[in-house]
């Protein structure tokens, strides 16, 4: 499908049908039918994860405003035991 807005082209085909699977599909006389398939061009999947991106980025970027909230009132108090094992583990694997 092609969208044209008054002449202009537009960003082209979205999807993709397989015309040559209905034919195949129709010369079969068997009891068994192949389900439908829809492809999506790859702008449209990128446009997908960039909208999954974006709600990700919502909840980190709440989290780190509530971490600034308690550093900034003296509330944060990290777990000083898993600091020192990720920070252990950062050492080894640099060796």
């Amino acid at each position: 499908m092609s969208v044209e807005f008054l002449g202009v082209g537009g960003l082209g085909q979205i999807g993709s049908i397989k015309k040559g699977e209905k034919a195949q599909a129709d010369k079969k006389t068997g009891s068994i039918q192949e389900a439908d398939q829809v492809q999506f061009s790859s702008v449209l999947q990128d446009v997908n994860k960039a909208q999954a991106g974006a709600a990700e980025d919502a909840d980190r970027a709440a989290r780190v405003a509530e971490l600034k909230q308690q550093v900034s009132s003296g509330s944060y108090e990290p777990d000083l035991n898993k600091v020192a094992s990720n920070l252990l583990q950062f050492l080894m694997e640099e060796k």
